[in-house]
């Protein structure tokens, strides 16, 4: 739907609305039939995600989040999870709880009473925690997050083999004098992100130099800062690693106020596949978080059947795009 929107020049909202076949929304003929034409060409075919199925005998699954509305990646999960009950003809019932110790547990109750398959419990933050005491009374899988005590299934993304993967993609370019925009150290993801990113370097026999490694916020705000203090004094690297996309958009805006050009006279690598990766200008290489693929692993480990508590590390692929490679450097 991402490529469709591009495809077209509107948003992913627009193409939803159009292949849903609203007429009540005030989308123009000649819009309608962009979004149709980019259809085709792409050969897209809708997932179909989050209708009820026509029977619902193989009963439900309960998707319990802490938080949703914080950032695009509980809805990408919301989506697989819902991909893969849809095809074993299974609902999907999706809460989100805030943390509430207390909620949390008489929603669980509720999915007890209501016999359901299983119950997947997801953090927006990749994260170690102690699950609530209540899912104990369900078959059930963790999403983005595991369990200190190791007595769930779970899945999290391969953040350090991502930021290896990122660094690494840098190196091959040429470039030796690379920077590190980290997240706030206290964020798992951040922090395994930079473990990668040091990895790479010292795999390549590159010294991993504090001066290079500047903390960010994983905002635009953090990258626009990180990035003015990395330029300055002379220190100029050749490629900034964000550790986030968000991050990314605050270094392009430093570099340019700099004068400099991401892409040719600094590399800039991201984090995450926002979607805002490809409209940034050089387009953003970055990271996928696989967020519908974990949630579609969630979906198939309740229903394999299979209760061992394995501890899935999903890879993070690399999406190469303009803005790693400057223009006349490396291979």
């Amino acid at each position: 739907m991402k490529d469709v929107a591009l495809r077209s020049g509107v948003s992913q909202s627009t193409v939803s609305f159009v292949l849903n076949g609203l007429e009540d929304m005030r989308i123009s003929r000649e819009t309608r039939q962009r979004v149709m034409k980019a259809v085709e060409e792409l050969g897209y075919r809708p997932r179909g995600a989050g209708r009820p199925p026509k029977s619902t005998s193989a009963g439900v699954i309960g998707l319990m989040f802490d938080e949703i509305a914080t950032s695009p990646f509980a809805a990408i999960s919301i989506e697989g999870v819902q991909e893969a009950a849809w095809k074993a003809n299974v609902i999907v019932e999706v809460v989100m709880t805030g943390g509430d110790p207390d909620y949390e547990a008489e929603v669980l109750k509720k999915w007890s009473g209501d016999n359901a398959i299983g119950v997947i419990y997801g953090s927006i933050l990749t994260r170690e925690l102690a699950a609530p005491d209540g899912l104990g009374r369900h078959r059930g899988v963790l999403l983005n997050c595991s369990d200190g005590a190791s007595r769930y299934p779970s899945v999290v993304p391969a953040e350090r083999r991502g930021g290896e993967v990122a660094t690494h993609a840098l190196i091959a370019q040429g470039h030796r004098r690379i920077a590190f925009i980290s997240g706030e150290p206290w964020m798992q993801a951040s922090d395994q992100r930079m473990e990668g990113y040091e990895r790479a370097l010292r795999a390549a026999r590159i010294p991993v130099d504090p001066s290079l490694i500047v903390e960010g916020n994983f905002l635009p705000s953090g990258g626009r800062a990180a990035t003015l203090k990395l330029m300055q004094e002379g220190r100029n690297p050749d490629a900034i690693f964000c550790a986030n996309d968000l991050t990314a958009v605050g270094c392009y805006e430093a570099l340019k106020e700099l004068g400099e050009v991401p892409g040719k006279t600094v590399a800039v690598m991201g984090y995450d596949d926002q979607e805002i990766a490809q409209h940034l200008s050089p387009s953003l290489s970055t990271v996928l978080l696989p967020h519908r693929e974990m949630g579609q692993w969630c979906v198939e480990q309740l229903l394999s059947g299979d209760t061992s508590p394995v501890q899935e590390r999903m890879s993070c692929p690399l999406i190469l795009r303009e803005s790693h490679h400057i223009q006349g450097a490396g291979s």
